[in-house]
This record gives structure tokens, sequence and C-alpha cells, in this order.
């Protein structure tokens, strides 16, 4: 069967337990079309890029489905007929991601401060040399041009 991402945002007035209930329900009607939900994350209450129906925030959730095109047109459906629901997406993917999702992984940066943040593991600064060199001035003069 096709693999699916699905994200949805609900209402900031909805409260965490309902939008885990609404996962749900929707997870059932793809369990009930055939489908298989594979993995649900609840992103939390998160700030829009723009107001949406008089709505500065939403709860993010995002579903990963083993289904088939007719249960996500049915989960979609009922998505669209949820007046709760702001905004939803759904994109095919080749294969399921392992693991949790880059949002999630935003928060888990438990690196210490010692090690660099750069791909190619190189300091940018050495610690033996300024950065900013004292014998030139910060600003020059009119005449020094």
């Amino acid at each position: 069967m096709p693999l699916y991402e699905s994200v949805f945002i609900a209402r900031q007035d909805v409260s965490a337990k309902q939008v885990e209930d609404l996962a749900k329900a929707f997870g059932k009607i793809v369990n009930d079309n055939g489908g298989e939900v594979k993995n649900t994350e609840s992103w939390g209450l998160r700030s829009l890029a723009y107001k949406i129906k008089k709505n500065r925030k939403g709860h993010y959730t995002l579903m990963h489905l083993d289904a088939p095109a007719k249960a996500v047109a049915e989960m979609e459906r009922n998505i669209r007929l949820n007046e709760d629901v702001l905004r939803f997406m759904t994109v095919a993917i080749e294969k399921l991601p392992e693991g949790p999702s880059p949002i999630l992984r935003q928060g888990d940066d438990d690196r210490d401060d010692d090690k660099p943040r750069y791909s190619d593991d190189k300091p940018r600064y050495s610690d033996d040399k300024p950065r900013y060199s004292d014998d030139k001035p910060k600003f020059s003069k009119e005449g020094d041009a």
C-alpha cells in the first residue's frame, strides 16, 4: 500500500486532549477503510506564520499512514468537515522515516558548548588569534584614505 504523511493544524482554543481525540478519530477512519496509522506525533501549540480564521496559534499533529488512496481521501473529507481543523496537508512519501521528525528533534540539542556545531567539525575561530585586529583602526579618519 502507498505511504502518506499527513499534518493537520487544530484551533488554538481546543485542548490537547481534544486534539489527541481528533487524531484518533482520523486514524480510526483510515483503519476502517483498510489502512493503518504507523505513527502519530503531536508537535504541540505553535505559532502560525499568519492569522488563519482569527487564530495566531495552532495545535500541530503529524500522522504517518500506510493506506490505500480511498482511505486517505475519506480521512481528508472528514478533516475538511471538522470545524476545529484550520489547515491540513497530506503528501505521498517513498518510505517511512525512522525516529522522531525534525520538528521534535529541534529541542533535542543536548550538545556540549565546546563541540563545534558545523558539518566540517572545525572550529570557526581559533583561540590563539583575536577575531578583530587591534592594530588597525576600526573607523578611518578623513585623511587616511
